[in-house]
């Protein structure tokens, strides 16, 4: 197998959601990101595409949707990407606590991981999200979204997604192929089904981490589940020695393909999970000054000729905006 340039660690995360309006309320007003793409499925025009990130959308802080209205209720198994974990500031978990209180957000226990605390908790469609405490350095690559929640508890990107595999021997060979070590092992808490939780960390200081548990538990796709995880390879240099090293790995993934913010490569590792790589630019301000990020539909390439067909097939939705800002206006 070619050897890879090892990644830094997630890129984005892309979910499956139902209603738009409520996936864009809870993720911008609930838990305070920042909308910072508007735009539709390149695959299905017909559907929204949002991504969700930190103050300027930067690599490895954007949670991003389908908003597939049509689609039926999902379930977490095997195959897939089970949860999904935000960095949080130390000391926050009381805040978000009772923030989730307030909102009715149907949250769990705490619980000790790897020596850290962790927050599960679902968004309206199911999904299951954690916010994990962890110190911020002072040059930590991301900037915080203060909108809706205060800096000293704002979400700090991706801490980790962790992977449900029926064999999870082949996955945690390739993950180690991309570059991520083996950091630990410890007995699964919580709602996982399996005994044993697998850590693996990558290069980088935000979504660094992999965690993997076996369980041939079934699942299937649909609203609350995730769609594909991506991980960061900076350059077309490097996201070409990660796809030959794939395919030396004797998986499948596509040619590059034009993302307008990013260009990717797609493949199904062996468990079935479907892995995305990612370069890091031209960005979520390569096409909307940063100031106004997600603040109008962006029709990226071809699609901008159809404008007024796909604006007619999608529902209306309105940003959330704090009340300080409306009684502004």
């Amino acid at each position: 197998m070619t050897e890879a340039t090892p990644t830094p660690g997630i890129h984005h995360v892309t979910c499956i959601a139902s209603d738009p309006q409520q996936n864009m309320d809870f993720w911008v007003e609930t838990l305070g990101l920042r909308l910072v793409k508007r735009s539709i499925n390149q695959d299905d025009p017909s559907t929204y595409h949002f991504f969700f990130a930190d103050a300027a959308g930067n690599p490895g802080t954007s949670m991003t949707f389908f908003p597939w209205e049509d689609h039926a209720q999902g379930k977490v198994g095997s195959g897939q990407v089970s949860r999904t974990a935000f960095r949080v500031p130390e000391g926050s978990l009381d805040y978000w606590e009772d923030r989730f209180d307030e909102y009715g957000v149907d949250y769990d226990d705490r619980v000790e991981r790897f020596g850290e605390t962790v927050l599960p908790f679902r968004d309206p469609d199911g999904l299951p999200v954690e916010l994990v405490e962890v110190g911020i350095p002072d040059d930590d690559p991301t900037e915080p979204w203060t909108e809706f929640v205060p800096e000293d508890a704002a979400i700090r990107g991706f801490h980790s997604v962790t992977l449900w595999l029926a064999d999870p021997e082949p996955t945690e060979d390739l993950l180690q192929k991309m570059g991520f070590e083996e950091v630990g092992t410890e007995q699964a808490q919580g709602d996982t089904p399996g005994d044993e939780r697998t850590r693996y960390a990558a290069t980088g200081s935000v979504g660094k981490y992999v965690d993997v548990l076996p369980t041939i538990e079934g699942g299937r796709q649909g609203h609350g589940t995730v769609h594909h995880v991506a991980f960061q390879t900076p350059t077309d240099e490097d996201q070409q020695s990660m796809r030959e090293a794939v395919r030396g790995a004797g998986l499948r993934p596509t040619s590059q393909i034009d993302r307008h913010w990013f260009r990717s490569v797609y493949f199904r590792e062996f468990g079935g999970v479907l892995f995305e790589l990612a370069t890091s630019g031209p960005g979520y301000d390569s096409d909307e000054p940063l100031d106004d990020l997600g603040g109008r539909l962006v029709l990226p390439g071809k699609f901008e000729g159809r404008r007024e067909e796909i604006e007619a097939g999608l529902t209306e939705v309105t940003i959330p905006r704090p009340a300080a800002a409306e009684a502004d206006d």
